[in-house]
């Protein structure tokens, strides 16, 4: 919606809709479904994806960082150490300070291993790094990365990949009334009506990738979550109804026959 922007440190979003850049079947068709989503920000997987090789094919030939903010990420890494070289590098080949971090804790369940991520926002903030954080759905531990100054939080819904939508509402509306940092759902959307349903919580962005790039027709899924995250939004700014616990008649009883 025109005026309603998100912001992340000094980046200003016209679309709460981040796209996942991995699992394409190519780098076009990975444009096209940016495009469609109408998103301004992509996650760049630093250790997969090749964005600074010019003898390869190269991502920023199909996405304009001109026109697109890439937000390089740490997919993959499994323990602090991994996380903190991998980013120090994308700062030093691409000047990228705004930053995603993600410490894997297995490779079944990809949760996020909260020491060694707790540890990394503390290290990469102190060097000047702008954070957001991928974590678990636990409000003490959001509020803990908040407090080492993460940039945004970015709760799971469900585990990476599995389409599963949002598994705890309690937590993650937990999570959003004490937050002062933007809170993007992070992982587990499957399909539009949970992204709606995330924002219809109040958060205040989704990040979308597997939902879109392994739909049987990934350009029509990425305006399908656009439409969604725009109805959420709305939905949450004009305020729903309370609960009942009985019927409440849409229609006035005055002037009955």
């Amino acid at each position: 919606m025109k005026g309603d922007n998100l912001k992340i440190g000094k980046y200003t979003l016209k679309s709460r809709l981040i796209v996942g850049t991995g699992k394409y079947k190519n780098f076009k068709q990975t444009a096209d479904a940016v495009k469609a989503s109408g998103a301004n920000m992509v996650t760049v997987a630093v250790r997969r994806v090749n964005i600074l090789d010019k003898k390869k094919p190269v991502l920023m030939d199909y996405l304009d960082p001109k026109k697109i903010i890439y937000l390089p990420n740490t997919a993959g890494c499994f323990n602090s150490k991994e996380a903190l070289r991998t980013l120090r590098l994308a700062r030093e080949m691409g000047g990228w300070k705004l930053v995603k971090l993600e410490v894997l804790g297995d490779k079944k369940t990809l949760y996020p291993n909260m020491v060694e991520t707790l540890k990394s926002t503390e290290t990469l903030v102190r060097e000047g790094f702008k954070v957001m954080v991928y974590c678990s759905d636990d409000p003490i531990i959001a509020k803990k990365l908040e407090d080492l100054g993460a940039s945004a939080i970015m709760p799971l819904a469900s585990p990476i990949g599995s389409g599963r939508g949002i598994r705890n509402k309690l937590n993650l509306s937990i999570i959003i009334s004490s937050a002062k940092v933007p809170v993007i759902v992070d992982a587990g959307i499957g399909t539009a009506s949970d992204a709606a349903i995330a924002m219809e919580l109040g958060c205040d962005g989704v990040l979308v990738n597997t939902a879109i790039a392994k739909a049987k027709n990934p350009i029509m899924m990425a305006s399908s979550m656009k439409d969604a995250v725009i109805a959420g939004r709305k939905s949450f700014l004009a305020g729903r109804i309370s609960f009942q616990n009985f019927a409440s008649a849409s229609t006035s009883e005055e002037g009955l026959i």
